[in-house]
């Protein structure tokens, strides 16, 4: 199952209680289902419980009942209203005259109360929406045939505190998040809050991921970077002892050769631990580069 139908299984355990949100949601669908005219109604899904939900929906909603019931086993599960007396219910519910052009705009006097706007952005995603897996990327959108209800959809996601962004895809205008806050406050909004909480789990495992192979970087980096001064104080040692210098040196100096000599895979702590008496990492530090310069002169 993706994450998206995950989401829209979530969503539709929401209970149809109050008829004016059944009714809000219901406006939503038909906003950004396939088809929405004077002549017919027609929603597309393969959610299997968003079709479970549909007629319950608009019976709660309208009182009416959908023409064409999908056919069992279908893939795609299409439903349809047809018939003008249930037509004429749904243009009278939203304001909308039976006998003239069906004008796409939201009315807003239907969606003045916030559950109602809620429940109108919960239909709109089930019917026109999809969501992102979370461990892939961050994206949600609401995408419709009508410019005028995406433009309007956008009015009512900013007055609800969202910033959603719009763009146009194969002649639909889409509303969308990018932002891994915003689809987690939009989801809990409109009835999804355990898909919210896993795109919360999804992007604390990336980040938690990413600060691990930070440091698994840097500490590999650190290792190169002690390998090679140790190398490069072993070449400094073996050219002193070439030049018969080895004897000559300072005590100090002696010790900071045996050690390093006998201990070729040690770090510069380790090493200072081991001298006698222990001296600090950056002391020993210094004998080595001491060692080094000499080599060099």
């Amino acid at each position: 199952m993706s994450f998206s139908s995950q989401v829209k299984g979530e969503l539709c355990r929401t209970a149809l209680s109050r008829r004016c949100c059944a009714q809000a949601e219901a406006y939503g669908v038909l906003l950004y289902c396939n088809q929405f005219t004077g002549r017919q109604v027609r929603i597309t899904t393969e959610s299997a419980p968003f079709a479970a939900r549909l007629p319950a929906l608009f019976q709660k909603a309208f009182q009416v009942s959908f023409d064409r019931l999908p056919e069992a086993g279908a893939g795609k599960q299409i439903f349809s209203i047809t018939r003008p007396d249930k037509l004429s219910a749904l243009w009278s519910a939203f304001g909308y005259e039976p006998a003239g052009a069906l004008a796409h705009h939201i009315n807003f006097a239907v969606l003045e109360e916030e559950h109602c706007r809620l429940a109108f952005f919960r239909g709109a995603f089930l019917a026109g929406g999809s969501v992102t897996d979370p461990a892939k990327r961050y994206h949600l959108e609401l995408s419709t045939p009508h410019l005028s209800v995406s433009r309007e959809l956008r009015s009512l996601l900013l007055e609800a505190g969202f910033t959603p962004k719009e763009t146009t895809r194969k002649g639909n205008s889409v509303t969308y998040f990018k932002q891994s806050e915003a689809i987690e406050d939009f989801l809990t909004a409109i009835g999804a809050p355990l898909a919210a909480m896993e795109i919360m789990n999804a992007k604390a495992e990336k980040d938690l991921r990413g600060s691990v192979n930070r440091r698994v970087n840097c500490d590999a980096a650190n290792l190169d970077k002690a390998v090679d001064a140790a190398q490069v104080q072993l070449e400094a040692i073996a050219t002193l002892e070439e030049r018969g210098m080895l004897e000559e040196l300072p005590d100090k100096l002696k010790e900071a050769v045996d050690l390093r000599v006998a201990h070729p895979e040690f770090t510069l702590t380790q090493l200072a631990e081991l001298c006698n008496p222990p001296v600090s990492k950056s002391a020993f530090n210094h004998r080595l580069r001491k060692l080094v310069a000499l080599a060099k002169s």
